[in-house]
Formats: C-alpha cells, structure tokens, sequence
C-alpha cells in the first residue's frame, strides 16, 4: 500500500461530513488519506457537486429497479476501479449489503448520531430526548453485518440542555461529527498502514 490509504466515500445528500473530510485534508496534505471517489445512489445528490469543486473523482447510480446485493455489486466495482482501499459512509441513506461488507472487512467506517451502544438506528436524538440522557453525541464505528454494532473507534459527547428540541440537539451532534468525523478517519488509516508494515 501507498502512504496515504485510498478512501471511497459513499453519501445520499448534500455531502457535509465529507465536506469536513475534504477540508480537513485540503488544510493538512499530509494526513493518512486521499479520497479517492465520492459515491452515491442518488444522482443529483448536492454532496457530488460539492466533491467535484475539491477535485475529486465522483461515480452515481440510483438503487432504483436494482435488488440490495445487484446494486451493492455496482457500488463495490466502482470502488475497485477506483483503488478504493477504505470506504466511509456520510450520510448513506442504505442498508449495506451482508455481501458487500464481507468484501470489505474492517475496511468500511461510518458515523452515528448517537452515543454507541446507545440509540442505533434511527430517530436518534428524539430518543436521547425521551430519556432524559444528559449528553448526545456520536460515534465513528467500524461497520459490521449488524446494525451500528461494529467497533467504536473514536467519539463525542455534546451536552443536552433544558430546552432542546431534536432539532436544535442534531444541529450541535452534526458540528460534533464535523470536527470527530475527520480526525478519526486519519487515525484509522494511520492503523491501517502500521497494520500492513
């Protein structure tokens, strides 16, 4: 492997979280990663703009008409031709495939509105609201067949005040991913490489 790790980055909207990776690379050249290809399933999604403003390479194909595991094969070549090493999802609004993580195994990270073990899923911060937890948060985790189960490796907590909303609680979870999201991914790829030395 190169020094730096080739990252795929999979997204179904606007892209903010791999805005924040790309910015944060852009300030910094020496971090562990290039992304390499941003990918996503709806073809108009804002993020694939975004991503061919920094210069990087961007692939589309709407999952529409095409079963889970046919579309997630399509995803997996695109990735491949790309020399894709490491695939991150932000903001990948589908289920991955048993298939496609068993060809990418401990090779596929995501962030999570939540404080793992807490809260997967869905509807996260209305549920954190519901508890009455004193914090949110997220968590950057290795993706595994089971839903937002896989390894922890890095997250924040942000604080939940007395009158939050779901809304006003995702708005500071969302700039908590920003700054976590980033940071994380390098540390990873730094593992990955002392990993293949």
């Amino acid at each position: 492997m190169a020094d730096r790790v080739r990252v795929g980055v999979l997204i179904s909207g606007r892209g903010s979280n791999m805005v924040a990776l790309s910015e944060y690379k852009r300030r910094d050249p020496g971090r562990a990663y290039d992304i390499a290809l941003v990918a996503s399933n709806v073809p108009e999604a804002r993020g694939l703009v975004a991503a061919k403003r920094f210069g990087i390479k961007t692939w589309a194909l709407s999952h529409k008409g095409l079963d889970r595991v046919a579309y997630d094969m399509e995803v997996d070549g695109a990735l491949r031709a790309h020399k894709v090493e490491l695939v991150v999802l932000a903001g990948y609004m589908r289920l991955l495939s048993s298939d496609f993580v068993a060809r990418w195994p401990e090779r596929i990270l995501n962030v999570h509105p939540s404080l793992l073990p807490l809260y997967k899923g869905l509807d996260t911060h209305r549920r954190a609201l519901l508890a009455g937890d004193d914090y949110a948060g997220c968590s950057v985790h290795v993706v595994t067949d089971d839903l937002d189960s896989g390894p922890v490796v890095a997250q924040a907590k942000v604080r939940i005040h007395p009158r939050d909303d779901a809304e006003s609680v995702a708005a500071r979870v969302l700039a908590a991913e920003h700054a976590l999201y980033p940071v994380a991914l390098d540390d990873y790829c730094r593992w990955l490489r002392d990993m293949a030395a």
